[in-house]
């Protein structure tokens, strides 16, 4: 019986959520849309940012989680200084997406999802809660998959060895 009770805690603890290196093709090729309203592939905005660390925050403006978040990474935004801070959001509109920039006075890159939750992206995401963090490395592999907390552990420890000097 212990056994089949360690074997049950092992199943659901592999099962509790998958922790991607790398991104899907299929997402690589998902469409964004940038602030002047052009459309970019995943794939041409990680190469803009190549040789750099990414703190990818997805998140939508009207997302009380998001907003509560933001001072963390206004601190981190300020810590960091070689990290690239990614937004990549699921608003209704790019005209959502810029006032909420504007009214949470968000610093950094920002793109539109327009697919939002159960696009190719957010499937390969399995996103089901947002604010959502990922970490990629200068050679776009993922360091941290699944957080929804800006100051996970996880995310410090890897921005932690990009810190500027």
């Amino acid at each position: 019986m212990k056994y089949l009770q360690i074997f049950l805690v092992c199943l659901l603890i592999s099962c509790a959520g998958k922790n991607e290196t790398q991104f899907s093709k299929e997402a690589l090729n998902e469409n964004f849309i940038s602030l002047n309203n052009e459309s970019i592939k995943f794939q041409e905005i990680l190469e803009k940012y190549k040789g750099k660390k990414i703190l990818i925050d997805v998140w939508a403006s009207w997302c009380a989680d998001c907003i509560k978040g933001m001072p963390t990474i206004v601190k981190m935004h300020q810590e960091y200084k070689d990290v690239i801070f990614l937004f990549l959001s699921i608003d209704n509109s790019l005209e959502d997406l810029k006032s909420g920039i504007l009214k949470y006075n968000v610093k950094g890159e920002h793109y539109l999802l327009p697919s939002g939750w159960d696009g190719v992206f957010g499937t390969f995401l399995d996103l089901s809660w947002i604010p959502r963090y990922l970490v990629v490395d200068e050679k776009g592999e993922i360091l941290v998959f699944n957080t929804v907390k800006a100051n996970d552990s996880r995310i410090i420890e890897v921005l932690s060895n990009t810190k500027a000097k």
